[in-house]
């Protein structure tokens, strides 16, 4: 990639890893369902007024429902229950093993001999993390860590069904616009046009998505956190958590998606997708200077193993698949 992607490419990182310590700060006023909420809310409201839907089917309800109702109520309720920022941005990751184990048995995809070695590696970091709950990583935060992992993968496969879905759409409405039109398309003009059609779905995906997130999340909100729902809460927020919550939604939803689809519009996924091993870097770094979170043997041994099973799953070899 040239200089200037790969600089977005570490911001938005970057960003996506100080998201975990904003989202601590964060809940030192809001309840973890209530504050999952408010972020989609905020993210829906007022793009929903400019970007068309997509088309409202199971797709789309999976991936809401994966991707925002399940990971960030259950990541909220994670840190909330007492997991450290670091920690967390680090657990999360597993969600890609997953995501390549549900792309093999729901989309056929090919796995390579490495990803395997890589989620082997990745699971001996997990099972580190397992060995050492308490304190830090509590024994339900690691549970909901889990889960929300779960859910974000299910949401990755709807994600990929989605964009797959609008880009052959874009691409029949380019040619027979072309044919109308009694023109040839060139390739690079019509790759162009996917690529805008593509970002632009994506982030009508997140908004559209993220306003049914928003309408499921303040239900279960206003069923188990019931005492939180009032105005008490909004109005002795402190001026942290709200400048946090801010953060979560404008920083990290909007313009690090943003520049993210950006990436991968302009990019191959194969040179993109690889930054995002510095988000529990990141993560970890970030909560240790700003929260106090220390750093022992066996979190800097869990990363390597975790970060190290990822890097292999993402190395090319020009190997058959199994």
């Amino acid at each position: 990639m040239s200089p200037i992607y790969t600089a977005l490419a570490v911001l938005v990182t970057f960003i996506w890893g100080v998201n975990f310590t904003f989202i601590a700060w964060g809940l030192e006023s809001f309840p973890p369902l209530m504050l999952t909420a408010l972020r989609f809310f905020f993210t829906a409201v007022p793009l929903v007024l400019f970007l068309k839907p997509p088309k409202f089917n199971r797709t789309l309800f999976i991936y809401a429902i994966g991707t925002f109702v399940m990971q960030y109520a259950f990541v909220f309720t994670a840190m909330h229950l007492g997991s450290s920022p670091g920690l967390t941005a680090l657990l999360l990751q597993i969600q890609i093993f997953i995501t390549v184990l549900l792309a093999y048995f729901i989309l056929g995809e090919a796995v390579s001999r490495m990803q395997i070695v890589g989620m082997l590696v990745g699971v001996l970091g997990l099972g580190v993390i397992a060995l050492n709950l308490g304190g830090d990583m509590p024994l339900a935060g690691f549970i909901c860590i889990l889960i929300a992992a779960i859910g974000w993968s299910f949401g990755n496969i709807a994600s990929k069904q989605a964009s797959k879905q609008a880009s052959e759409k874009a691409s029949e409405q380019t040619a027979l616009k072309a044919m109308q039109q009694g023109t040839r398309v060139s390739v690079a003009t019509s790759s162009t046009g996917k690529n805008k059609a593509s970002a632009l779905s994506a982030l009508a995906l997140v908004v559209w998505g993220g306003l049914i997130a928003c309408v499921m999340l303040t239900i279960s909100s206003l069923t188990f956190e019931t005492d939180a729902w009032q105005m008490a809460t909004f109005t002795e927020a402190s001026l942290k958590s709200w400048l946090s919550l801010g953060f979560i939604v404008y920083i990290s939803t909007l313009i690090g998606f943003g520049l993210w689809a950006h990436l991968l519009s302009q990019n191959t996924a194969s040179k993109v997708m690889p930054f995002a091993l510095l988000v529990p870097v990141f993560g970890m770094v970030t909560s240790v200077l700003l929260t106090g979170e220390v750093v022992t043997w066996w979190k800097m041994l869990a990363m390597m193993l975790i970060l190290s099973g990822l890097l292999l799953a993402n190395v090319k070899m020009k190997r058959r698949a199994i």
